[in-house]
C-alpha cells in the first residue's frame, strides 16, 4: 500500500474502520484479493511476483498492511519481499505485539517499511526507521511513506476526508471509496523532498496517482463492527488497464484460529 487511512476506536459501531490505495507499477504482476488456496482463512489480494501481500484480513479477525518507506537512497539490493512482512503474519499465530518483536529482530533483511498489525483485541505499528513497536492509539490516522502520521499533503487530506465520512449516520463503503479516488495533485509548495525529484514528487502526491507506468492499482475498504462482522471491498484495476472490477466480501469473525 502507498496510502491507508484509518478510524481506530473511534466510530460507537465500528472499531476498525480502514480506506487504502495500492501503488504499484502496471506491469507488476497481480492478483486480486480472494481467499488464498494455501490459507483458505486469509482474504488478500496476491503479489505474482514475490508473492506476498500488501494488505488482508483473516477470519478469526487478524489484519495487517505495509507501505514501503520512500528513500531511495537508502533501498539496497536482494533484500527480503516487504509482502512477506503481512502474509507472515496472517498466516500466523503469534499475538500482534510478539509478531513485530519478531520483525524488529529481522529489520535488517529489508528495505524500509511501515508495518500495521491488529487483531479484534489490539493494533501496532512498526518502522525500522523509528525503530520502536508502537501500541496504535485510539484516533484518525494516516500512513503513506514516511511514519505513521507524518503530515504529508495526502495523509492531511485524507485523515480529514474520512473524519468527514465518519459524521454520517451510516458507514458507507462507496463513500469511503471516493475519499481514496481523489487525483488532485499537492501543490508544489507543499510537497515533501524524499530524494525522488520534483516531478516524482508531484506525480505521487495525490490520494489517488495515475500515471503511464505508475498508479493506484487497488483501493481497499475494511471494517470491522462491535458485532465482530468484517466487510471487505477491494476495487481493483483489471490487467488490461482497461477496466476496474470491484469484489466484496462479507463474514462473521470465528473465534478458533484457523
Amino acid at each position: 500500500m502507498c496510502l491507508i487511512l484509518f478510524a481506530y476506536q473511534v466510530h460507537p459501531d465500528y472499531p476498525l474502520i480502514m480506506a487504502a490505495n495500492r501503488d504499484e507499477f502496471y506491469g507488476r504482476a497481480t492478483a486480486h484479493a480472494a481467499f488464498w488456496g494455501n490459507g483458505p482463512h486469509v482474504l488478500a489480494g496476491r503479489d505474482l511476483e514475490k508473492g506476498g501481500t500488501w494488505m488482508g484480513v483473516t477470519r478469526n479477525g487478524r489484519f495487517a498492511a505495509i507501505t514501503n518507506y520512500r528513500a531511495p537512497g537508502q533501498n539496497r539490493v536482494n533484500m527480503k519481499s516487504r509482502g512477506f512482512l503481512v502474509s507472515d503474519y496472517l498466516t500466523g499465530t503469534e499475538e500482534p505485539k510478539v509478531y513485530l518483536q519478531a520483525v524488529q529482530q529481522e529489520r535488517e533483511a529489508y528495505n524500509g517499511f511501515n508495518l500495521l498489525v491488529g487483531d479484534t483485541k489490539s493494533l501496532y505499528y512498526y518502522s525500522p526507521i523509528l525503530d520502536e513497536i508502537q501500541k496504535v492509539p485510539p484516533g484518525i490516522h494516516g500512513l503513506s511513506n514516511a511514519v505513521l502520521d507524518t503530515p504529508w499533503p495526502k495523509v492531511r487530506k485524507g485523515a480529514e476526508r474520512l473524519a468527514q465520512a465518519l459524521t454520517r449516520e451510516m458507514i458507507d463503503e462507496a463513500t469511503l471509496l471516493s475519499v481514496l479516488s481523489d487525483s488532485e495533485e499537492a501543490p508544489e509548495e507543499e510537497l515533501p523532498e524524499t530524494g525522488v525529484g520534483k516531478e516524482w514528487e508531484k506525480l505521487l502526491s495525490p490520494l489517488f496517482i495515475q500515471s503511464d507506468t505508475y498508479g493506484t492499482r487497488s483501493s481497499t475498504v475494511l471494517t470491522i463492527n462491535r458485532d465482530r462482522d468484517v466487510i471487505f471491498t477491494e476495487k481493483f484495476l483489471l490487467p488490461d488497464l482497461k477496466e476496474w472490477k470491484q469484489s466484496h466480501f462479507t463474514f462473521a469473525v470465528e473465534e478458533k484460529q484457523q
